[in-house]
């Protein structure tokens, strides 16, 4: 499909069309279990297929490969994707740069009116995208569903966003001129998102870049490469010229570095860990042969969040919040609460029913639908089990801390709490990325907030409390970018809870907000003299032509 048909293609929405949250799947309706037991069947047959490179619209192979597997069943390949190389970094950049002059020119209304193809499409096989997740990451359905919505989301929220941006005005129009102020691309960005949301991350960022009219290099996460390659095919569907987005599965070190230090790279969004994030801001700020800019770096990079569990809590209402955001996806979300912060009056019996609630838990395979499966690789499974060893020696075990054997060798590790931590121990302190809870006991109120605020991090937060002036004073000195009252920390919704953090939680760029498309556009602003011009000039630019 050519660019120019976009327009008709798409459904009609304008920057006023009402955005609204893609509602959530209902997997207790006898026929969404089917229609999800059925896309399960089918995306089965179709595992251990290999996927090419996109470079330009050219699909490349290489001697290298990188094997996608499930989690819940490392024999099972999900995924055969070619290993790009530094020396392929070169070409995909060329790539991008020749698509932008005219992907860059063309309308504000004909890119968007890509994205809400997209999204539809997407909405048409939502089923089939969730056994995707399910498959290659180790979602189960609820946290599938989730994670598809979010993705369509994001397609209709920047959307509107780039058609409110492509009209924006200056604040006044000085007298005897006409004055425009207008949001340019930046150029060619490299686009580098996680595996544990390996489409809504993924394709939110990609599509906030090219819906402002840049060109992208998307680099997916080795762990979860092929949800990225169905995305790009699915915006191929929907009429993306070719260069625009250059699918380029490969590893960070090689092939992300090269991206990321091209002198033709002009901006880099990253989800990711903190040291990887570290590291691409500090090669970005170094200035290469041939840059005429600045690098700008749009950077999430992980947290290590805590709920603050008053005396005057709801105590149930806290207890599923705290087991919600700790145990929700293994505890593999960057908004996860790994800290507990429980006031003294109540520990015990915090302590006490959020044990008998986690020893509820069921762990097993999330095709099944179980509420938590694996964690995402070999790699992660001995990180956490280290970490959970560590946690051992600074506080007292509740629940879990083994392993779970399966017959398909799947890399489980039960839910696991760890009470009686101090707040500078180590497992308070270092982010996990698996499902560990450490409780902290806090005296006061003032001692919880300053226990919450006494990490690197600052991402995610909430605060359990009946007191107004308790949820006052965390609104003002709870310091993370995402901070909820009396409920889970973790869930955001795009357009409501625009989400990035403080400190080492990164740019705080604010993914799903009103002001994130500004990440990926530089501000031109334009001013004639009225009176200096051809009659003609003069009627179209009174006209605002």
């Amino acid at each position: 499909m050519a660019t120019a048909d976009l327009t008709s293609a798409a459904p009609s929405r304008t920057a006023e069309t009402p955005f609204v949250n893609e509602p959530f799947i209902d997997f207790n309706d006898a026929e969404n279990k089917r229609a999800m037991k059925q896309a399960l069947a089918d995306v089965e047959t179709q595992l251990g297929r290999e996927y090419d490179l996109v470079i330009g619209g050219r699909r490349l192979k290489t001697d290298g490969k990188i094997v996608s597997i499930n989690p819940a069943r490392p024999t099972q390949i999900v995924g055969i994707h070619q290993r790009a190389e530094a020396e392929l970094a070169g070409k995909a950049v060329a790539a991008a740069l020749a698509a932008f002059p005219a992907w860059s020119r063309t309308p504000a209304t004909e890119r968007a009116a890509l994205l809400f193809l997209a999204a539809d499409l997407i909405r048409e096989r939502k089923f089939e995208f969730c056994a995707w997740l399910t498959f290659e990451v180790g979602k189960n359905w609820g946290e599938a569903d989730a994670d598809v919505g979010e993705t369509i989301d994001f397609l209709e929220f920047y959307g509107r966003e780039a058609l409110k941006l492509d009209a924006a005005t200056t604040p006044i129009q000085f007298p005897g001129e006409h004055n425009q102020l207008r949001y340019i691309p930046l150029g060619v960005g490299a686009v580098i998102p996680p595996w544990n949301f390996p489409f809504a991350i993924m394709a939110g960022m990609t599509a906030a870049a090219i819906v402002c009219g840049n060109t992208v290099i998307l680099k997916p996460s080795v762990d979860a490469p092929t949800i990225a390659a169905h995305f790009v095919s699915l915006l191929e569907e929907a009429g993306l010229p070719d260069g625009v987005v250059n699918l380029c599965q490969g590893e960070g070190p090689g092939f992300g570095s090269a991206v990321v230090a091209h002198p033709q790279t002009r901006f880099i969004a990253f989800t990711g860990s903190k040291a990887v994030g570290l590291e691409i801001h500090e090669s970005a700020a170094r200035t290469q042969p041939g840059q005429k800019f600045i690098k700008r770096t749009i950077l999430e990079m992980g947290g290590k969040d805590a709920i603050i569990v008053a005396g005057d809590a709801d105590l149930d209402a806290a207890i599923e919040g705290v087991v919600a955001s700790a145990f929700g996806f293994n505890g593999q979300k960057c908004s996860a609460c790994s800290r507990a912060i429980v006031d003294a009056s109540i520990y015990d019996t915090f302590c006490d029913r959020l044990q008998a609630r986690v020893d509820q838990i069921k762990t097993g395979d999330p095709a099944e639908n179980v509420y938590t499966g694996p964690v995402i690789s070999p790699k992660a499974y001995k990180k956490v089990l280290d970490s959970i060893e560590i946690g051992k020696d600074e506080g007292r075990l509740l629940n879990g801390g083994i392993t779970i054997e399966t017959p398909d060798g799947g890399y489980y590790i039960s839910p696991t709490v760890i009470a009686d931590v101090s707040p500078t121990a180590r497992i308070a302190q270092e982010e996990i990325f698996g499902p560990v809870l450490a409780v902290i006991k806090s005296q006061s109120f003032d001692e919880a907030l300053a226990i919450a605020n006494n990490t690197e991090y600052g991402l995610t937060g909430s605060v359990y409390s009946s007191s107004r002036e308790k949820l006052d004073r965390a609104r003002e000195e709870f310091h993370v970018g995402n901070l909820y009252f009396n409920r889970k920390c973790t869930g955001a919704m795009v357009g409501a809870h625009p989400f990035g953090g403080f400190n080492m939680s990164g740019t705080d760029s604010k993914a799903g907000g009103p002001d994130y498309l500004l990440l990926f556009t530089q501000a031109k602003s334009i001013g004639e003299k009225i009176g200096h011009a051809s009659p003609e000039i003069e009627k179209q630019t009174e006209q605002g032509l």
